[in-house]
């Protein structure tokens, strides 16, 4: 191997670039060609009562895990088979019900070929998705996506690119179409990603992460100021709920509100909640998404929130390091 030359930072930037416009050209002439090949591939894949294989050899079969992934985080039971291990043993992880999904960009990668007699006498669907649709594999298969591309990113055009980016961009396309046929929502997606950062915002609700009982801190309007801040002090959260002989919330007083009292040179022994409390407040239902308390408290630069029920009783207080242990923010 000779010795790079040294290339400047515009001659850098000028390669990527061209790299990204010869991957980007080469979707667009995957797009172009995706017709009923792919509505009947979509088809079969709803129809499936079992799991979509996905396999492939080397940066495909990369790209085939990664596909074999998001199919199964958006509804549709998937998982990737290396083709070289299904030879040996794993070809049994495939059932009568299941269908696979050969990637090659080829149509003659030999590990890949091998499967074919056996996925035959299962009686398996195929579908194939290759860059040469003359192929051995895009014949065999009882649907073929191509996804041909004009050249590779490579300079050398060796090195698969362009091609991998589209086959990938396929896969994307087959997961997002099925996940709209299925109806799949975002409330699907967090069940399948419970402990991620999105699961946890789709999932959370206010209820889960609130304090409850003795922990809220509550006065009533005719509460001393004194008294209120004592209550304040106690519990910790940065403010205090002022709620009426029903437990109906009338108002919340915060450390913002004790700045203005103190601006206002106020007796703290003779002053009354009612006087000094902030009326209307924000408030959130206990049954809400701590996601939702998130964007309320961004919206209104506040920290901490009275929780509610749902005839609008207090049931809880929320303030922003709850949501930060949780995770939710």
């Amino acid at each position: 191997m000779t010795k790079p030359a040294l290339r400047d930072d515009a001659a850098l930037i000028a390669a990527g670039r061209r790299a990204l416009t010869i991957e980007i050209d080469g979707l667009q002439a995957t797009e172009a060609r995706l017709d009923a090949s792919f509505a009947a591939a979509c088809r079969i894949a709803l129809a499936c009562r079992g799991r979509i294989v996905v396999t492939g050899m080397g940066k495909s079969g990369h790209v085939g895990g990664k596909i074999a992934a998001t199919l199964a985080s958006t509804g549709t039971p998937a998982f990737f088979l290396h083709p070289a291990e299904a030879s040996h043993g794993d070809m049994g992880m495939i059932t009568r019900e299941d269908i696979v999904l050969a990637l090659s960009n080829s149509g003659e990668t030999p590990e890949v070929l091998t499967l074919l007699p056996p996925i035959t006498r299962l009686g398996v669907p195929l579908i194939a998705i290759t860059g040469n649709p003359a192929s051995t594999l895009a014949r065999a298969a009882q649907v073929h996506l191509d996804v041909t591309v004009p050249t590779e990113a490579c300079p050398l055009n060796l090195a698969p690119t362009a091609s991998t980016t589209a086959t990938l961009a396929m896969g994307d396309a087959f997961a997002v179409a099925l996940l709209d046929a299925r109806g799949f929502t975002a409330e699907d997606f967090a069940r399948s990603h419970p402990g991620g950062s999105l699961g946890r915002r789709l999932l959370l609700r206010v209820e889960d992460v609130m304090s409850r009982d003795a922990a809220v801190p509550c006065v009533t309007p005719d509460t001393t100021l004194a008294d209120g801040l004592l209550e304040m002090s106690r519990k910790g959260l940065g403010m205090t709920v002022v709620a009426d002989e029903a437990g109906f919330v009338v108002g919340v007083y915060t450390d913002g509100d004790l700045r203005r009292s103190l601006d206002r040179r106020l007796d703290v022994h003779a002053a009354r909640m009612r006087d000094v409390m902030t009326h209307p407040c924000k408030t959130i239902g206990a049954r809400e998404l701590a996601a939702e308390a998130v964007h309320l408290m961004e919206q209104h630069r506040i920290t901490a929130l009275p929780v509610v029920d749902e005839h609008g009783k207090l049931a809880g207080a929320l303030n922003v390091h709850d949501l930060l242990r949780a995770g939710v923010m």
